[in-house]
């Protein structure tokens, strides 16, 4: 049964019959024949060969046609052996504003392009079915079998590939199931779209589900299909699940290519797992496959990120040597690896070669180094940064006004900041929750807590929702300086926004309450983020610990330690600093001895603080050769001493009246270049009489005139 007889069975109308002559016409009739209106159409053409491209062509005389959608599919039956006058005149057809619609006509023109392959055209007349909204009763058209079902799954195949193009998730899907739920298969190509779709929009769950039918319907799953599976699984962090379709395909006989090395590379590093990707890196070279920028590029990221620098920049020359040219997002990596910690001169050398092999650095290449000189406090180089990159034509982001503002505020320049701020918004940018978070935390840190209020509450009014980070700044700035009962407060209205308190929010609630001396609290607090599911850290830990340690109660900061160390928490350099500092300075040297070997046996390194702390507590009791003795030795394992350092040693001196050591300590301090302060000049000074100390006063000029001539 051909479709226009089947979309007339649908309509339930009967065809009018035919005039016994195709020259018959009676003037005083109205001409309702499909085959009249065949050879008007043709005569039409011959005699006006542009008829039907414009609106108005003679469409008083096809009224009856587009008005009658079982006669405009009768009419296009009559056509369909000339396929181009068919979609000529359905286009013009569908100009027409009292044209009437129907899914069997959009059919029977569909039918016909698909029969002659003229799919292109097809495709604009599916473009169109979406336009109008008509899709979902084309699909029902055709799943009913009013058209043969190959040509049924052609053109079902057919709006499936446009709804993918358009982005139409809900439609897309809805066709799928249709399809499989009736046994007419998709192609595997349109599965793939579909399933490329979803991974873009984040669906995973429903990208899962497709491929789930594909396999329960036998559609065979390509390399493609498996590659973007496998990335929508890294998307979302699901590693194990990637790596476990790689087993499954290899199985079937399908082996990865270089995207899907690419993929599992990309994913395993963002998830940390550096090793296992170089692993896979190792493998896809062995196999014979060719590693690209996009192959190492993940990588040398990773490695960034965690400050693994020399293996990073191992691989940059691996990939320059294996023929894989570096990218603008390789040489932004390795710059942000070395600004974050504080290498800017080297990054600004990796700027200038990115320069030299003519690869136009980008608007993160700049935020990189903008922000490797804010953190270095260099704000100058950070503006002449900011100058250069509007000179390249490139538009400054959010994040780089973000960038420079932390930048100011650290510097407390909150004045330019806050014209920073006014002069991105004039720009078009607007600033996001990130800005007011910086500009809200230098206040707090400037100690100005209404001035940080008042910008909190203006993120408020101008409908930006802050996030854990907005609302764990305020909380310390509310504890350190204004009302606790506020940062509680912000607490349960985080929990109201859907925002449970993380382990730093946790954290610093406990630092806190330590710090206002509320010990108990701080202890109940802690037992507050066990029950709720979370696992204190060393810095819960060591907050109470040092809170214990403050108000002297140095049995009870143990007790709590034992505790941290029975539930596998590890101290840091910090945990064992406080420790060491507190029983040095009481006189408790065997025990800061303990901490001081336990801590090196345990890896924990000493810092500069550590071994200051010691050198403190030894010098109050006058251990003087004990704590030259771990001077030498913080030098040797080259953690160079600091100004708390030498005023320590020469307030000991001046003390039991070693004047030449001190002087001594007083001109290797200003050797090495380091600022001695008001304390250091008050240890020099305090035991000097007026007379003598005009006399040193002589001596430490004489000492500075020697340093800067020799210099």
């Amino acid at each position: 049964m051909t479709l226009c007889a089947r979309a007339s069975k649908a309509f339930k109308v009967r065809l009018p019959p035919l005039p016994l002559s195709s020259s018959f016409h009676s003037p005083s009739l109205p001409a309702t024949s499909d085959t009249h209106y065949r050879d008007l159409i043709f005569s039409t053409i011959r005699k006006t060969p542009s008829a039907f491209r414009t609106r108005d062509s003679s469409s008083h005389r096809f009224h009856a046609v587009i008005s009658d959608p079982d006669l405009f599919v009768r009419v296009l039956a009559q056509i369909r052996a000339r396929p181009t006058v068919a979609l000529r005149f359905f286009q013009w057809a569908e100009a027409q504003p009292e044209v009437k619609r129907s899914e069997f006509v959009f059919c029977v023109i569909l039918e016909i392009l698909a029969h002659h392959n003229m799919m292109r055209s097809a495709y604009w007349v599916m473009e169109r079915v979406i336009s109008v909204g008509m899709h979902h009763g084309i699909v029902d058209v055709l799943i009913d079998e009013y058209v043969f079902a190959k040509v049924s799954i052609k053109l079902l195949d057919l709006l499936l590939w446009v709804c993918t193009k358009k982005l139409l998730v809900e439609q897309c899907l809805s066709i799928f199931d249709k399809m499989i739920t009736n046994g007419m298969l998709p192609d595997v190509n349109n599965c793939n779209r579909l399933l490329r779709m979803l991974r873009d929009r984040n669906l995973a769950s429903r990208a899962d589900e497709v491929y789930r039918r594909m396999g329960e319907a036998g559609i065979k799953p390509t390399i493609v299909t498996y590659n973007t599976m496998l990335d929508s699984f890294c998307k979302q962090g699901e590693v194990q699940q990637a790596l476990n379709l790689v087993s499954e395909m290899q199985k079937v006989g399908c082996f990865p290519n270089d995207v899907t090395y690419n993929v599992l590379i990309n994913g395993l590093s963002k998830k940390g797992k550096l090793e296992q990707a170089k692993g896979l890196l190792q493998d896809m070279l062995k196999s014979g496959l060719r590693a690209s920028a996009y192959t190492y590029n993940p990588l040398i990221c990773g490695y960034c990120k965690r400050g693994l620098l020399a293996e990073a920049l191992n691989l940059g020359e691996e990939m320059a040597a294996r023929g894989a040219a570096p990218t603008v997002a390789t040489y932004n990596s390795i710059m942000y690896g070395l600004c974050k910690w504080g290498r800017v001169t080297e990054a600004r050398d990796w700027f200038s070669d990115m320069l030299k092999k003519r690869l136009s650095p980008d608007i993160v290449s700049y935020n990189t180094l903008i922000y490797g000189y804010c953190r270095l406090r260099d704000i100058w180089n950070a503006f002449l940064l900011f100058d250069e990159l509007r000179r390249r034509a490139l538009t400054p982001t959010v994040v780089t006004y973000n960038t420079l503002m932390d930048g100011l505020c650290r510097l407390g320049e909150f004045e330019v900041a806050q014209q920073l701020k006014k002069e991105m918004i004039n720009q078009g940018i607007f600033p996001d929750v990130f800005t007011y978070t910086i500009l809200v935390n230098g206040y707090c840190k400037a100690e100005n807590l209404s001035k940080a209020r008042e910008l909190f509450d203006e993120m408020l009014h101008n409908g930006l929702e802050p996030d854990r980070f907005a609302y764990n700044t305020r909380i310390v700035g509310e504890l350190d300086l204004g009302d606790p009962s506020k940062a509680f407060n912000m607490q349960e209205e985080m929990l109201a926004k859907g925002l449970p308190p993380d382990l730093f929010t946790y954290n610093v609630f406990v630092d806190g309450i330590c710090k206002l001396g509320n010990l108990s609290e701080a202890y109940n607090m802690l037992q507050k983020m066990v029950h709720d599911g979370l696992v204190p850290d060393h810095v819960t830990y060591t907050s109470i610990i040092h809170a214990y340690l403050v108000s002297g109660r140095l049995k009870k900061a143990r007790e709590v330690f034992d505790e941290m160390l029975s539930k596998d928490v590890h101290p840091s350099v910090v945990t064992y600093t406080v420790l060491i500092h507190a029983h040095a300075s009481k006189g408790r040297l065997e025990l800061a001895y303990m901490y001081f070997s336990e801590m090196q046996e345990k890896c924990v390194l000493p810092n500069v603080v550590t071994y200051n702390a010691l050198i403190n507590g030894l010098c109050k009791v006058m251990r003087m050769d004990q704590a030259y003795e771990f001077f030498t030795q913080m030098e040797e394992k080259g953690i160079l001493p600091n100004k708390y350092t030498y005023t320590i040693l020469i307030n000991e001196n001046c003390n039991i009246g070693n004047w030449k050591e001190a002087l001594r300590l007083y001109k290797q301090m200003l050797d090495r270049e380091i600022e001695p302060d008001f304390c250091t000049h008050s240890a020099l000074f305090k035991q000097l009489d007026r007379d003598y100390k005009l006399h040193a006063v002589h001596c430490l000029e004489s000492l500075i005139l020697a340093t800067e001539e020799s210099s």
